[in-house]
């Protein structure tokens, strides 16, 4: 084995800790994955036995590379994030999940948390995410977002007070979660309109993505309210016999795929056995750039 074979094996030991990180980061999978391919191809431009810390060094880069994706992606936005955004999920047949592993997988960070990450600035989202997440010394964030120590630690605790705030309580049981998903499943199948009213939660909120094409259609809005998200949900209440159980992000959600194309993936915040929140990708675009497991009925 030569050296540069040995060094990408040791790239490889890190690599899905890195993608961890790159997809806390960036909401995106493909960005994600662009971010830890640059962390390689800089490892490569670098003298590798003079770091001491490998995954520290690398962490550090991918931190700084998805920094400077974000503040990219900020100065070419001309409007605000919307209400509707919905970051890329992570979807896998529900069947072949182990609960115990699930927890300790490392992409398990639920939708809501990752929309709540949209609304942070840059330097408060990377503060965030290596401190709280992965646990990164605030002397080493420090350096990449230019600021001292003290100053990166008030980044950090600034975006945990909002992040805290706004991200809702959710029951971590998968068992209880699929209960309230076959539930909501089997009264979209019906029609049953009142039994839809009784799984949500009076302040339910829905953020439907349908994609920068069809902003403000019927399809891409984001809503609040029991009643009102009971009666966007009767609208595609016909789609429901396409939908199937999956895990999404950690959490049992549904993808729906008539003749097996994917149509959108939804996925749920259930608390005390009521929905809180449904958070459903239908951007054709994005669903396409997906690898999205749709198992038999």
């Amino acid at each position: 084995m030569n050296g540069t074979e040995l060094l990408a094996e040791r790239f490889e030991e890190h690599r899905g800790q890195l993608r961890a990180v790159a997809y806390r980061m960036l909401g995106s999978l493909a960005e994600a994955e662009d971010a830890v391919q640059e962390a390689w191809l800089r490892l490569g431009r670098t003298d590798a036995d003079e770091i001491r810390n490998l995954g520290g060094w690398l962490t550090t880069v991918v931190g700084r590379v998805c920094l400077d994706m974000l503040r990219s992606r900020t100065a070419r936005r001309e409007d605000p994030m919307d209400d509707t955004f919905v970051p890329d999920p992570l979807v896998r047949p529900l069947s072949q999940v182990d609960p115990e592993a699930e927890v300790l997988e490392a992409d398990s960070v639920g939708l809501a948390l990752l929309v709540v990450l949209e609304t942070l600035e840059p330097a408060e989202r990377l503060a965030f995410v290596l401190h709280d997440m992965f646990a990164v010394p605030f002397d080493d964030i420090a350096a990449i977002v230019e600021r001292t120590p003290a100053a990166t630690r008030q980044l950090a605790s600034r975006a945990r007070r909002r992040v805290q705030g706004a991200t809702p309580a959710a029951d971590p049981d998968l068992g209880r979660q699929r209960q309230v998903v076959d539930a909501w499943l089997a009264a979209s199948r019906g029609g049953d309109f009142e039994a839809l009213l009784a799984l949500l939660h009076p302040d339910v909120e829905l953020r439907a993505d349908a994609g920068a094409l069809v902003r403000g259609a019927a399809v891409s809005k984001a809503v609040r309210g029991a009643r009102t998200v009971a009666e966007q949900a009767s609208m595609f209440s016909h789609l429901a016999v396409y939908a199937r159980p999956v895990l999404v992000n950690g959490t049992v959600g549904l993808v729906t795929a008539p003749e097996g194309q994917p149509l959108s993936v939804t996925a749920f915040t259930i608390a005390d056995g009521r929905i809180t929140g449904l958070y459903i990708l239908a951007d054709p675009d994005r669903l396409a750039r997906l690898d999205l497991s749709v198992p038999e009925a």
